[in-house]
């Protein structure tokens, strides 16, 4: 178990690049270099994760940790990999308030919400090319967008998802029959029980107290977040409400993106500012609510996954899931990442040339953070 979470711990103090990056990282890591598994096996867990909602890379991880080690090796993994990003964005939380009176700070978080709208920008438009190709799926994607920008609020979100998985087995399925005799799913069932009753006591956690409140929201949007990534972003942003303002969440999501390891840890920031008379408990608990449905279903599917994915209706299903998830991320672009990141033509120069810079030549992540937040005490002094 020590092994496994040193590996992992190595991982989660250079695992810059989101998540797109940790699948690299981690093949070059677990396939290439130790051998842990062969390439078949870890192209089935990132399937897998691709399937489930949660975050996807971390789901690899502790897919590749569940193989090593079992249960206790998926949660060394788990433990290992996150524990950097949730010490830097704890840290982040309780220290950076104090700053923000500060202008060169005021500039450097407006910098960095200036790289949110980057950021959020270029992976709409990666998710789009990759999961919108079909024109049922444009149509979804562009329906569910214009609904959340009219009606933002999460019962939206939540039709929206159930609407573009019914729709998604009607109009995205394979064209090719289910087989005659199908493989048989053999799932866990205790994990998905535990899920389930998890998932229903979300909707009436508020009513048990302010930890169990935290945690049921948490818990309630690592259940819907289908991609990972960015894609928390406008779940996460309804479940905070008015208990923030929007420049103070704006400010942890672009911390987010200059630490290394899973942007879940947006959570661990999210968790310290709501309960800001115990901080520490506060980020614990957003953080392991935030990541636990994801592990939960994991383990459900673990042992099944090429059968769940081997029938049409299930594949159309989670297509238009995936299609409404571009449509949503796409609606949180506009609100509240661009109209409270981008205040003027200058901040709006700066979006584009920072984009530019972006697909032009591609730069490490810890570049932009550091170009963005000069560009930001830059503009003080154009002010």
């Amino acid at each position: 178990m020590l092994q496994i979470f040193l590996r992992f711990l190595t991982l989660g103090l250079m695992s810059f690049g989101g998540p797109a990056a940790h699948i690299g990282y981690f093949r070059q890591t677990f396939v290439n270099e130790l051998g842990w598994l062969d390439d078949k096996h870890y192209a089935s867990f990132v399937a897998l994760s691709q399937f489930m909602p949660g975050p996807g890379s971390s789901q690899v991880g502790f897919a590749i940790g569940y193989h090593r080690g079992g249960l206790l090796g998926a949660i060394a993994a788990f433990a290992g990999f996150t524990l950097p990003s949730f010490i830097l964005m704890y840290l982040l939380a309780v220290t950076t308030a104090a700053w923000l009176g500060n202008e060169y700070m005021q500039g450097i978080v407006h910098g960095l919400k200036l790289l949110a709208v980057v950021v959020v920008a270029d992976a709409v438009i990666a998710m789009f090319k990759q999961f919108c190709q079909r024109q049922p799926s444009r149509l979804l994607m562009l329906g569910s967008a214009a609904a959340i920008l009219i009606l933002p609020f999460l019962w939206t979100q939540i039709a929206l998802l159930i609407l573009a998985a019914i729709l998604g087995g009607l109009f995205l399925s394979a064209t090719e029959s289910e087989p005659n005799q199908p493989e048989p799913i053999r799932l866990n069932y205790l994990s998905l029980g535990l899920f389930v009753v998890l998932f229903v006591a979300s909707f009436f956690s508020l009513h048990l107290g302010v930890e169990a409140g935290l945690f049921g929201e948490f818990f309630r949007v690592g259940s819907l977040v289908f991609g990972g990534g960015h894609v928390v972003l406008p779940l996460l942003e309804t479940a905070v409400g008015d208990t923030m303002s929007g420049d103070r969440f704006l400010t942890g999501y672009a911390f987010a993106q200059a630490v290394p390891g899973p942007m879940f840890t947006f959570a661990t920031f999210l968790g310290a500012e709501m309960m800001l008379d115990n901080p520490f408990i506060g980020a614990a608990i957003a953080t392991v609510a935030i990541f636990l449905p994801g592990f939960l279903l994991m383990l459900v599917g673990l042992r099944s996954w090429h059968a769940i994915a081997a029938r049409p209706k299930m594949a159309g299903m989670l297509a238009g899931v995936n299609a409404c998830v571009v449509g949503l991320l796409a609606g949180a672009l506009y609100q509240p990442v661009f109209t409270q990141g981008v205040l003027s033509a200058v901040d709006m120069a700066v979006v584009l040339l920072g984009f530019g810079a972006l697909k032009l030549f591609k730069p490490q992540m810890l570049l932009l953070v550091l170009g963005f937040s000069v560009c930001g005490i830059g503009l003080i002094f154009m002010a």
